[in-house]
């Protein structure tokens, strides 16, 4: 039975991690009522033992992030990335990208997550039209032809529109019957943070080696974070190391570039699976960062698509919100889906295929990564298009990445 009454809240947010956050803080800015819900208490987002990742912050995002205040609190524990350097194990063709190849701007930044966190909810904090719950979580909900309800553990509240922001195991898509493609990589991602004796000079690496990718991001005041991917049965045996013996792991992989290191911190780990959502949307619901999709590390691309979402979904629902029209109307809906599927199958297309190709011994296969790896350095025109595809302003941009 439709409510006569209009809803009290225009969007209802499940899910206050960065991409959820994001955008309660972009429709609030723009005079939307936001509940944004979210089961773990806040504060805890912002301790390291809840997420020693760091996050590879592409230029676009960044302009995402700038627009709606939150960069400036996290600027200072950012890392510009300069240089981005792509070999494939011990073979001699690598890839080399300049940041001045395409002007000024870094290719992004390397920011710890909880760094993130502390922005987001810095901003969320002053705008009175954002309202916060935590500790708490949608119980169920329903939609009709106006709205839809939510009940929560001890309230029930009303929205015009329900975003699931609630991650890889989206229990929103389950609720709505909206099905996805998976797959589990059998790998697994150790994540550690280094101290080293030399500086990195803004470089980030990417070795691919025979059991995965291994990576070392750039980090603030010579320190740098390791994203180091191995078949899942041998991840036990890493995790337990004795430290130096770990260190030494590390440093065979790492070379001698930055001098000496030692670990700055607890390991983490994170098994490496695949989503893709089938439908982004169902009446009244939309779908954006890893409950939509969910891709392989190897190219650090996830919260950029995730923050692109934002992006894309803020601006037309602020536009219909102006006009004082529906923001969870179907052409509003399927409107985000066509915008952002391309994109986001794209890239999981792209980084699928990279660890497959990677992950390949055989040697004419590792012979023709090299020669690719060679030509895409020798041909300009392709190189800058793969460079500012990393700092992602490529393709259809929404109004927060063009208008700065």
């Amino acid at each position: 039975m439709p409510h006569s009454s209009p809803p009290p809240f225009d969007v209802a947010i499940c899910g206050g991690g960065m991409v959820g956050m994001s955008l309660g803080i972009a429709l609030a800015q723009a005079g939307l009522a936001v509940a944004l819900v979210e089961k773990t208490a806040l504060s805890s987002q912002l301790e390291l033992s809840f997420d020693g990742r760091v996050s590879a912050i592409a230029e676009g995002s960044r302009r995402i992030l700038d627009s709606i205040g939150a960069w400036k609190t996290m600027a200072a524990e950012a890392e510009p990335i300069l240089d981005i350097r792509v070999s494939d194990g011990d073979a001699p063709f690598f890839l080399h990208y300049d940041h001045r190849e395409v002007g000024d701007a870094p290719f992004g930044f390397i920011v710890e997550n909880r760094y993130i966190r502390h922005a987001l909810h810095q901003a969320a904090a002053a705008l009175p039209t954002l309202t916060v719950m935590d500790k708490t979580e949608v119980q169920s909900f329903e939609r009709d032809d106006v709205g839809v309800t939510l009940r929560l553990k001890d309230k029930e509240l009303r929205c015009r529109l329900l975003v699931g922001a609630d991650g890889k195991q989206s229990q929103i898509r389950t609720w709505v019957g909206i099905t996805s493609v998976d797959w589990k990589y059998r790998q697994t991602a150790i994540v550690c943070t280094i101290k080293h004796e030399l500086p990195h000079g803004g470089l980030a690496q990417e070795r691919f080696l025979p059991a995965g990718p291994f990576a070392v991001l750039p980090m603030r005041r010579n320190h740098s974070s390791l994203v180091w991917v191995e078949p899942d049965d041998r991840v036990k045996l890493y995790m337990e190391l004795p430290e130096e013996e770990f260190v030494q792991e590390i440093s065979e992989r790492v070379g001698e570039y930055l001098g000496g290191i030692e670990t700055a911190g607890p390991r983490f780990s994170y098994p490496l699976s695949l989503m893709h959502a089938k439908r982004y949307v169902a009446p009244r619901l939309a779908l954006i960062g890893d409950a939509a999709h969910a891709i392989h590390p190897i190219a650090g691309q996830g919260v950029n698509l995730g923050f692109r979402d934002v992006g894309a979904l803020a601006e037309l629902v602020i536009d219909r919100f102006r006009l004082g029209l529906d923001v969870g109307s179907d052409d509003v809906l399927a409107h985000y889906q066509r915008w952002r599927r391309f994109d986001n199958v794209a890239m999981l297309a792209v980084t699928d295929g990279l660890n497959r190709l990677f992950c390949t011994g055989w040697a004419p296969v590792r012979l023709a990564r090299g020669a690719g790896l060679w030509a895409v350095g020798k041909l300009p025109p392709l190189k800058r298009f793969f460079m500012r595809d990393a700092m992602g302003l490529v393709g259809d941009l929404p109004r927060m990445v063009k208008n700065q």
